[in-house]
């Protein structure tokens, strides 16, 4: 491969191997982590409309709870395999090395940042966070 070949960030691996992604390569692969995400939330909302439509009782009941935590797991294992981090459900963080570039269902861009120690409620805005301690990631 010539010196000028980009190299995808797009890469499946163990859930298990440790990834970390610049503020380029976070984009470039969000649009997957969309396109995924969108799919799950879709089947997982037509279940949920089943579901909610039956008396717990309902011996189909059962069939429906698996298949909502097949779906979940699904996500689950593919946002793993792509080297994100899973926080919640639709939530994911894509980590830096330095902290966790965070994206939420169905937010349109990765737009928050946030240090290892902090979650959710410490999302900062990435332009912030740039603008303060010009970090290597972005």
């Amino acid at each position: 491969m010539s010196a000028s070949a980009k190299v995808s960030p797009i890469q499946i691996g163990s859930p298990d191997s440790a990834r970390y992604f610049t503020l380029a390569e976070a984009n470039e692969i969000l649009p997957l982590v969309q396109q995924i995400t969108r799919r799950s939330f879709d089947e997982l909302q037509i279940v949920k409309r089943e579901m909610q439509s039956m008396l717990p009782v309902d011996p189909r009941m059962p069939v429906l709870e698996e298949r909502y935590e097949t779906i979940v797991k699904n996500w689950v294992s593919k946002m793993e395999r792509l080297g994100l981090v899973v926080k919640s459900l639709w939530l994911v963080d894509f980590d830096t090395g330095e902290g966790y570039l965070c994206w939420k269902f169905p937010e349109h861009n990765i737009r928050f940042y946030h240090d290892y120690t902090e979650g959710f409620a410490g999302r900062r805005p990435i332009q912030e966070v740039i603008e303060e301690i010009q970090p290597d990631w972005a």
